[in-house]
């Protein structure tokens, strides 16, 4: 089990977030909530982290609110300020971990997945990053511009970060000269999530564990 710690940002303000602890040495992971916040399946999601290797820390985006409902997590989401939340609490929350001597990835879900392409883009201390079927727009974080190994998982039935989305993605990091790691699955949105029996996939979430956890040993070891 995690407890919540405070780090500093670079602005010098301080953020919350779920600390899940692995042994000293080992690399550090910047979990990044879905838009329901951070809840107990993230929280379980950065404990299951830890026990794979990595020091993982689950900055609180929303402050402590949390969502129950599509139209609360919606309007949560409308709400956070995404150019703050990512030069501030994500990179802060990468040099909290990188100050520790870690060498430091990111992985995110859903609005996580998003703000993990943003990371990718503007937190230069990142080692890594894999994205869960969240998109960016790109007049703020241009795929073409990440320079990181990246890994990402995105789901055939998936009406908001739609595999023509995915498509869009690769092909931009590709074009850049880049070479992303991307896997497919038939699944819908959010297949990951074991909170949602509606959507969860007990195979595809498996398998994008086992991969997930094998990029980020490469990347970050």
């Amino acid at each position: 089990m995690g407890q919540m710690i405070e780090f500093s940002r670079p602005d010098g303000q301080r953020s919350q977030g779920y600390l899940a602890s692995a042994a000293p040495g080992s690399p550090g992971l910047v979990l990044i909530q879905e838009w329901w916040g951070l809840n107990d399946h993230i929280r379980a999601v950065a404990d299951r982290f830890a026990a794979a290797g990595f020091e993982t820390l689950a900055p609180d985006l929303y402050r402590g609110r949390l969502a129950s409902s599509a139209d609360e997590a919606s309007h949560l989401m409308n709400g956070l300020d995404f150019p703050d939340a990512t030069h501030q609490d994500l990179r802060g929350a990468v040099l909290h971990l990188a100050a520790q001597g870690r060498k430091v990835g990111t992985l995110g879900f859903c609005m996580g997945g998003a703000l993990t392409v943003a990371a990718a883009v503007h937190v230069p201390e990142l080692g890594a990053a894999v994205c869960f079927y969240g998109i960016p727009p790109a007049a703020f974080a241009d795929p073409a511009r990440i320079r990181v190994p990246f890994q990402g998982h995105f789901a055939t039935r998936d009406d908001w970060c739609t595999p023509a989305a995915a498509a869009q993605l690769a092909s931009a990091m590709r074009g850049a000269g880049q070479a992303p790691e991307c896997h497919h699955y038939e699944a819908d949105h959010a297949f990951f999530n074991a909170a949602r029996p509606e959507v969860y996939d007990a195979a595809a979430a498996a398998l994008a564990w086992q991969r997930s956890v094998a990029f980020l040993k490469m990347h970050l070891a």
